[in-house]
């Protein structure tokens, strides 16, 4: 039976991969699009600079021109959809070839995690509350002298007026001054109370805010922990060449495998220790991955973009090739990546799925099926084969039309 669900770490790599397959591809729009939009706004910009500059009657030149702008702008929007499509199969093309520059094995203790802690995200609390300025002794009352008197007539009743303003304002001072020098203490006392209960409050929120925080920490430090004894397993089991081991760390080489962002490839592997073989089957895109376009022109009397397209050969013969370089690609990641030379054999079945027309359920399509010794695998250069004759060297046994998904014959051949 074949293990369907990836390990802890060969997740990890697969996620990993496709999140920058994402980027990538994402990166690779903008650009495009940014390329597109700068062309057409540059001719614009000249059109309208010319348009500004020209009299009446360079109109209809200028006309002419803004015509001949207008193709170009189509004709360079034909140019970067060829584009486009001469990368895609350039990728398809070098489905094999793009693997051999690259190391495939996986040194695991890269992998060994450590916890990343974010900072604290309440420093504030660590600041203590700003003591209030203290209140201080109010100040004596100063009784003021009378307002001197003007005038000659009734200065001694205006001297007694103001005398008599001057007493009652004192009184009204000193008894302002006497009360709030007798609340004093009072006052003093719930100043240091709110600032004390301030300071409890913050020291209670930091208590409760390093908790949680520790608590997360040790989380992480936990999960990271976790995670390492699962790597040394990983390592150790890998040691002895145990099923678990063999089968995760297949899955974390094949998790690294490089594939174009929209070309999905998934693997599945069992290990038989009795006979060191692994079971390898690799499930590619169907035949509608190839494009159908050869490139793309402009077409001026219908105004259009229109695809040349490819011709059924060509896609056919393509599709095939994909098919043979994945199988080749696959032997040789898994073969490469196991320096210890656990894997003495590998059963490998490549293929796609699709919904079978008889009972319109999903079906597996294979279109290789081959048992191949590293022995013999290592006796290839394959930078300089043939990968049908390869397949047809190593005794495969291969689908004549993948393109038409027409599956094996395996009467007589052990399936991986």
């Amino acid at each position: 039976m074949m293990a369907r669900r990836r390990g802890f770490f060969a997740e990890i790599q697969h996620q990993a991969r496709l999140a920058d397959q994402r980027q990538r591809a994402a990166q690779r729009a903008y650009e495009a699009d940014l390329r597109r939009a700068q062309a057409a706004q540059r001719s614009a910009e000249r059109a309208q600079a010319a348009a500004e500059r020209a009299s009446e009657a360079d109109r209809k030149r200028l006309e002419k021109e803004a015509a001949a702008a207008y193709v170009a702008a189509r004709q360079a929007e034909a140019a970067a959809l060829s584009e486009e499509v001469a990368h895609r199969v350039a990728e398809l093309d070098e489905l094999l070839s793009a693997t051999l520059a690259v190391d495939d094995f996986v040194d695991l203790e890269t992998l060994r995690t450590t916890a990343e802690h974010p900072p604290f995200p309440h420093v504030a609390l660590r600041v203590p509350t700003r003591e209030p300025a203290p209140i201080p002794e109010p100040p004596l009352p100063v009784k003021q002298d009378p307002t001197p008197v003007k005038g000659l007539f009734g200065r001694k009743q205006k001297a007694a007026d103001a005398a008599a303003e001057v007493e009652k304002q004192y009184a009204a001072d000193y008894y302002a001054w006497k009360d709030a020098t007798e609340t004093l203490p009072a006052r003093r006392a719930a100043q240091a109370a709110a600032y004390e209960e301030a300071e409890r409050a913050r020291l209670a929120q930091l208590a409760e805010a390093t908790t949680q925080y520790e608590e997360e920490c040790a989380e992480r430090e936990k999960q990271a922990a976790e995670q390492n004894a699962e790597l040394d397993e990983l390592i150790n089991g890998l040691a002895y060449g145990t099923v678990e081991a063999v089968q995760e760390y297949v899955g974390i080489v094949l998790a690294n495998s490089v594939y174009p962002d929209w070309f999905e490839v998934d693997h599945m592997a069992t290990f038989e220790p009795s006979t060191a073989e692994l079971n390898l089957r690799v499930r590619i895109p169907g035949p509608d991955i190839v494009p159908t376009a050869k490139h793309y022109r402009y077409v001026k009397a219908s105004d259009e973009v229109s695809p040349v397209a490819t011709s059924q050969k060509e896609m056919k013969e393509r599709y095939a090739a994909i098919v043979h370089n994945i199988a080749l690609r696959s032997l040789h990641e898994v073969f490469e990546a196991d320096r210890r030379g656990i894997i003495r054999n590998i059963s490998l079945e490549v293929g796609t799925g699709t919904t079978s027309p008889a009972t319109g359920q999903p079906t597996y399509v294979p279109f290789v099926v081959a048992t191949v010794s590293r022995d013999r695998f290592a006796e290839l250069d394959l930078a300089s084969v043939v990968p049908a004759a390869t397949l047809d060297h190593l005794e495969a046994v291969v689908s004549k039309n993948p393109a038409g998904l027409v599956p094996v014959a395996t009467t007589g051949v052990r399936r991986a």
